[in-house]
């Protein structure tokens, strides 16, 4: 079982930068995906990006590319979310996940989940 950890979140202004943090524990297995979605109000989840761990091979969604990263940590097991020039149609509650050495952007390919983030944007 792993269990995922988020924090960070709040309240920005358009054009500021935010650094969502996803601490992971209980991994069962070496090789993994890990990968950050939203949610606005009354939309559908939407996929941010992704990581591979151990090894990077970074993916992120057209509507952030350019502006988001997903750095890590491998020794405190963290990955993050780092949001630059943010916009208010990022205004959503972000979720990290983990799935196996396969998920995608689909959020079905995942089997863990963090507890969400509210990131709000104003202009």
């Amino acid at each position: 079982q792993v269990q995922l950890v988020e924090s960070g979140g709040g309240l920005v202004q358009a054009g500021d930068s935010l650094r969502l943090s996803c601490a992971a524990s209980g991994r069962s297995f070496s090789r993994y995906v890990m990968a950050w979605f939203r949610q606005a109000p009354g939309k559908e989840r939407e996929f941010v990006g992704r990581v591979s761990w151990p090894g990077g091979s970074p993916y992120y969604a057209d509507s952030v590319k350019g502006r988001f990263t997903i750095p890590t940590n491998n020794a405190k097991n963290t990955v993050y979310l780092q949001m630059n020039s943010l916009e208010p149609g990022g205004t959503a509650v972000y979720y990290c996940a983990a799935g196996g050495v396969s998920a995608n952007c689909n959020v079905n390919s995942y089997d863990y989940w963090g507890q969400g983030i509210q990131v709000a944007v104003s202009s």
